[in-house]
């Protein structure tokens, strides 16, 4: 019996992890899109430069989310963000989009700090809206899964905003 249960256990274990060795390769394998988890049907611009560029030429506002990936709020936020229909839909169809995972030189981005989340949006004229803010006075920026409600608000705002200042 004795035998034939260390049997039993090594042939597990052997299952166990070659099944982990097939997922870590799954991993490595899977191409990175540029949407990082926040949504994979949306196109997402690489850089801010050209997210700059493709809100001018389209007249659609540009919504720039910063993140981190070891960042458990980002992490909370972006899970909240990619799963909201309403959001993906308004993302895909009416907004330039870029995440960063890196702080831009344009100092606009970060009126009150480089922290993360972080979700600004820039008008086709190029005018960072800092009139459109979160919830906490603290991190102006930020918002919270709780928060997704207000953030669409805040989508909703930053196109009405085009509409009544072109």
């Amino acid at each position: 019996i004795m035998l034939h249960s260390t049997l039993a256990l090594s042939l597990l274990l052997i299952a166990v992890s070659s099944n982990l060795a097939m997922a870590v390769k799954k991993e490595k394998r899977a191409p990175q899109t540029l949407s990082r988890g926040w949504g994979d049907e949306i196109t997402w611009v690489q850089t801010y430069e050209e997210g700059l560029y493709q809100a001018k030429k389209s007249n659609r506002p540009l919504m720039v989310i910063h993140h981190l990936e070891d960042c458990q709020y980002c992490q909370a936020l972006k899970k909240a963000f990619a799963e909201n229909e309403e959001i993906q839909e308004m993302a895909q169809n009416n907004f330039v989009m870029l995440n960063l995972m890196h702080e831009t030189t344009d100092k606009n981005l970060s009126p009150d700090g480089q922290y993360v989340p972080r979700i600004m949006f820039i008008d086709p004229s190029l005018t960072v809206r800092a009139d459109i803010t979160g919830r906490y006075s603290n991190r102006l920026y930020t918002y919270e899964p709780q928060d997704i409600p207000f953030l669409i608000e805040n989508m909703k705002k930053a196109l009405r905003l085009i509409q009544t200042e072109l």
